[in-house]
């Protein structure tokens, strides 16, 4: 529990009574709270933040809630808490909800978004010994530095040596569901690396049938440690983390996600399905709430970033130095220890509509999922469009969205046209591969690949 609820918890009980009925038409039309003492959990990376600061600005407060934020041993751990019911909801990685909907990776469980936290925000860093082994690869800039974007077509040679002398190239990713986990995949195929296939049905979970470049989970705060001590040779990982490796003189970040992916969802809010159905009114509040601290986070061209460092780089939220958060946070990022380049949308939080939740982005996880393998079969179209549809809610964030506009907190122009938004972001055409994206037509894009699973095929 933070200090701040330790000190309101007493006074708690009947402020809230009177906020559930109060004063703006709103809020009455929506409803109390059915709970309004909530824990949720977190891992410590800093695009945790809508709910560090939906809590230290009291957004959760004025929707009649009182939460406490709990950080979590690592992702696993934290999705069978909300699964189990330990926890209310919980930072999630993008992928977890379809996959635990799906089945994908252990038991199923029917788990949702209505709410995406963040978009970019991620890298993939290697250790200075790889980057030392790459950078002949690397093409320059006028100036002498690395040229980036760079493809993983100048890791190649060096996993290519590794290989030459009967050693394995390891590298880390967060979790087997995470957009890490596509993201350095896409990468290394984009280069013409093959990162391996998973192989459920044939009790092969490993993700490494294959793999030129073995792929292993590590959670986020220990990659630096782990890659330091040479049992992975470089890793995907969100911010600080990449930026730790910079700053503790170990390791080079190569490219970030938005390199990959362009304006990617990074991490969502998951509740399970059963407590959204049975606490419908509290989702909604809990929304409205992650809304405007992401409006916050990103409002009058990101000029609260330095507060916002302020507060995560407390223990309670992500813990790290304030001067390796704020690289990221406050627009620039920073490659090399002197490297450091403009980066004003590698943590968007708002802009973009980036906290509403796109069938199209979920249908893109699908696509990657079995792509890899861990979708075992094909399915048709239609069955992607469905489960985009359960496992996505949209439907839920235009409620929240609906009654911040009649709070008067924020305006329609603040979100997308819902009379006429059908789920969909337009075909994207900006992905390192220059591989274009409808996601409409899951099948075709699978099958446009040169490496990966097509059609029915089985690894």
């Amino acid at each position: 529990m933070s200090h701040l609820n330790r000190l309101l918890r007493p006074l708690a009980a009947p402020l809230l009574a009177v906020m559930a009925t109060a004063a703006t038409p709103a809020l009455a039309e929506l409803g109390p709270p059915e709970k309004d003492e909530l824990t949720f959990g977190f891992i410590k990376l800093t695009d945790m933040a809508p709910l560090a600061i939906a809590a230290e600005k009291f957004f959760f407060f004025d929707e009649g809630l009182m939460v406490d934020l709990e950080a979590q041993s690592n992702w696993r751990v934290l999705l069978d808490r909300v699964i189990d019911g330990e926890l209310d909801g919980a930072h999630m990685l993008a992928g977890q909800p379809i996959g635990a909907s799906l089945g994908v990776g252990g038991a199923q469980a029917d788990v949702i978004t209505a709410f995406s936290m963040d978009l970019n925000g991620n890298a993939i860093t290697v250790s200075n010994d790889v980057w030392e082994q790459m950078r002949p690869h690397v093409e320059d800039r006028e100036d002498g530095k690395p040229r980036h974007p760079i493809s993983a077509s100048a890791l190649k040679p060096v996993v290519e040596s590794y290989l030459d002398e009967g050693e394995n190239f390891n590298m880390g990713m967060v979790y087997p569901v995470s957009t890490h986990n596509y993201e350095i995949r896409y990468w290394l195929a984009a280069g013409g690396l093959h990162p391996g296939f998973y192989a459920p049905q044939r009790g092969d979970n490993s993700g490494r049938r294959d793999a030129q470049v073995r792929l292993s989970v590590t959670p986020p705060p220990q990659m630096p440690s782990t890659m330091d001590a040479g049992t992975i040779a470089g890793y995907a990982v969100g911010e600080p983390w990449n930026q730790q490796a910079v700053f503790s003189g170990i390791g080079v970040p190569v490219i970030s996600n938005h390199d990959i992916w362009p304006y990617n969802p990074e991490k969502v809010f998951g509740v399970s399905k059963s407590w959204a159905d049975r606490y419908p009114n509290t989702h909604i509040r809990v929304v409205k709430a992650l809304i405007r601290a992401a409006h916050w986070l990103d409002e009058n061209d990101n000029a609260n970033r330095e507060e916002a460092v302020d507060i995560l780089s407390q223990s309670r939220y992500v813990g790290a130095d304030k001067a390796v958060i704020a690289n990221s946070m406050t627009g620039t990022f920073e490659y090399e220890k002197g490297d450091r380049r403009a980066a004003p949308d590698f943590n968007v939080f708002f802009r973009h509509n980036a906290t509403y939740p796109y069938y199209s982005d979920a249908i893109w996880f699908m696509t990657q999922m079995r792509r890899w393998g861990q979708l075992t079969e094909q399915r048709s179209d239609d069955w992607y469009m469905e489960k985009a549809r359960e496992i996505y809610r949209p439907d839920i964030y235009r409620k929240a969205a609906e009654a911040l506009i009649a709070d008067g907190h924020m305006t329609a122009e603040d979100f997308p046209d819902f009379a006429n938004e059908d789920g969909f972001k337009p075909v994207q055409s900006d992905f390192i591969d220059g591989v274009p994206y409808d996601g409409r037509k899951p099948n075709a894009y699978i099958d446009s690949f040169d490496i990966g699973l097509k059609g029915n095929e089985q690894p």
